[in-house]
């Protein structure tokens, strides 16, 4: 799978280079373009089932939907009060409706892309990248790499932590106070575990030879070929083009304080 594939921090340097792209542009036409091209791309190319994208993307949505309705019904005064059109029986000044549109769609088309992201990466391919291409210290690396591999682990020990709770007697929360006294029960033995974990990770990082020093091998390299170029240059290509298209339709605007 090609997005599968790409060299992670070169991927990340391309959706940041995206949304600062896209944060100077404020029309409906190109974030709206733009989502539909990450969608083909992340669901046709990298392969991502559209139920698990579906189900990541709504609570997004939901919210772009809300951002959109409140930007109408708070917006100020239109310079074309008397430019309006008709929306689920209401007359809502275009003004409005075209700013309310650009709002919401900038903010899935940022959401596309981080799910992009996320949904086609490794995140430990990700962290050995960071220190092959952009001279991550390996021992900040290698310290969010254990932190990482411990979260599997804190779910477990959540399990039993509960279970010996009810073994001795404690029954489940029932309203708002007694749940904020069961988290701090909770709380306590999993900081404790989390503590002797990380102490014993430090040491065995320091008996290792884990230091500050990026002269290392690696048992797995990570290399920018150009195919990881290719995609750079096609994702900035396919957002140019459709911030062409929207001005070539009369609806490109760069973004000047709209708020």
């Amino acid at each position: 799978m090609f997005l599968h594939s790409l060299n992670p921090s070169i991927k990340a340097i391309t959706v940041i280079l995206s949304v600062i792209l896209l944060t100077l542009v404020f029309d409906p036409i190109t974030p709206l373009l733009f989502i539909v091209w990450i969608w083909i791309l992340t669901i046709g190319v990298g392969k991502v089932p559209w139920k698990r994208y579906a189900l990541f993307f709504s609570p997004f949505l939901i919210f772009s939907v809300g951002m959109f309705w409140t930007t109408i019904v708070f917006a100020n005064e239109p310079n074309n009060p008397k430019n309006v059109i008709s929306l689920l029986g209401f007359l809502v000044p275009e003004e409005d409706f075209t700013t309310a549109l650009a709002l919401s769609l900038r903010m899935m088309s940022f959401t596309s892309l981080t799910l992009m992201f996320i949904l086609t990466t490794n995140v430990v391919h990700l962290i050995l990248s960071l220190m092959q291409q952009c001279k991550m210290p390996p021992k900040l690396a290698y310290g969010i790499l254990a932190g990482y591999r411990f979260l599997p682990s804190m779910r477990e020990e959540l399990g039993l932590v509960r279970s010996a709770h009810r073994v001795r007697g404690v029954n489940r929360a029932s309203s708002i106070k007694e749940s904020i006294q069961q988290s701090k029960r909770f709380a306590v033995p999993l900081l404790a575990s989390a503590i002797r974990k990380a102490e014993r990770t430090a040491t065995a990082m320091e008996s290792k030879g884990f230091t500050d020093s990026r002269n290392r091998t690696f048992y797995r390299t990570f290399t920018v070929s150009k195919k990881d170029w290719l995609f750079m240059g096609l994702m900035l290509m396919m957002l140019i083009l459709f911030a062409s298209i929207s001005w070539y339709l009369g609806y490109f605007k760069w973004y000047s304080s709209e708020f």
